[in-house]
């Protein structure tokens, strides 16, 4: 049996790989777009997205996400479940295994597996996700308008985080696990002198405490000495990274340091010709639906310019 060889191949299926597949789909590139591990990407386990334009009422995570699919699936897009688990980005066609043992061949790829938030690894992080644990203050900040909230971390990210918030909510917690920041001084100048922010040094986090009804309404901390402290707060932001999703194709495609794929220029071309990286999984800086989105609207443009200049 010949193996199956197609013009375009998405992996993940997050904003930027459905809307990859929307415009590719109505490019004639006839998609096929894989799933992955989570299908519908971070977006499925985000109850009220407000931020999203063209939804004046708001619409939950999983009903854009399935939305996004009938409408790539409308132009033709080829909708497959399963995990891209081996490739072979040394020529063109590219291979691409899924679940270890289907191989595809594709004249261009669209990597659009995102990136994966960084939690402690408690159980109640897991209890209270989307009920006031959040890894995004961007995204789910407007929901705690005038109540007070927690940050983790010590880094940029977390100050921009809790700079963000300190504009939304009353109080803003900092609960920082050593005796200083890691942020760059500028970032350090803002949280310091932003006078509803409280960072409380040397603290790690042992729980986080609600009701299954009403959420998240407190944390208990423990100081490096042992003593325990509550901070009563209705939302608990982590930001102490994310890890994008990138390993697979590593051994071809450049990233930087953390693991983000690299794209050159504004475009979502990467180093190897053919081959094209959209959403999280080369953004560190946004990480947001509309912006996955724009990319995969990119590479699917950039694609189908690929294969015209490459016929």
């Amino acid at each position: 049996m010949n193996p199956e060889v197609i013009k375009c191949l998405i992996i993940g299926s997050g904003p930027a790989g459905y809307t990859a597949a929307i415009y590719a789909s109505r490019a004639n590139l006839n998609p096929v777009l894989y799933e992955g591990i989570q299908p519908g990407g971070q977006l499925t386990t985000t109850t009220e997205i407000d931020n999203f334009p063209g939804y004046p009422k708001g619409v939950t995570g999983p009903e854009m996400m399935e939305q996004l699919k009938e409408q790539a699936q409308r132009f033709g897009t080829d909708v497959r479940f399963g995990i891209a688990t081996k490739a072979d980005l040394s020529k063109r066609p590219f291979k691409v295994i899924i679940d270890d043992e289907t191989e595809i061949f594709a004249e261009t790829l669209i990597i659009s597996t995102g990136a994966t938030a960084k939690y402690l690894g408690m159980e109640s992080e897991e209890t209270f996700r989307g009920q006031g644990v959040s890894a995004c203050a961007t995204c789910d900040g407007f929901f705690y308008r005038g109540k007070d909230v927690a940050v983790v971390g010590g880094g940029d990210t977390a100050c921009e985080e809790a700079s963000y918030l300190a504009g939304l909510c009353n109080k803003v917690y900092m609960i920082v696990r050593r005796d200083v920041l890691r942020a760059s001084k500028a970032m350090q100048d803002r949280v310091m002198n932003t006078p509803n922010i409280e960072i409380l040094w040397n603290y790690n986090t042992k729980e986080i405490v609600g009701t299954p009804i009403g959420g998240v309404n407190g944390a208990i901390l423990v100081h490096k000495d042992g003593s325990e402290k509550r901070i009563d707060v209705h939302g608990f932001f982590l930001a102490i990274g994310h890890h994008p999703n990138s390993e697979l194709f590593r051994e071809w495609i450049e990233t930087n340091e953390e693991g983000y794929i690299l794209t050159e220029g504004k475009s979502s071309r990467t180093n190897v010709p053919g081959v094209f990286a959209a959403g999280d999984v080369q953004d560190p800086h946004y990480r947001q639906a509309v912006t996955a989105a724009g990319s995969g609207c990119m590479a699917a443009i950039d694609a189908e310019r690929f294969l015209s200049d490459n016929k």
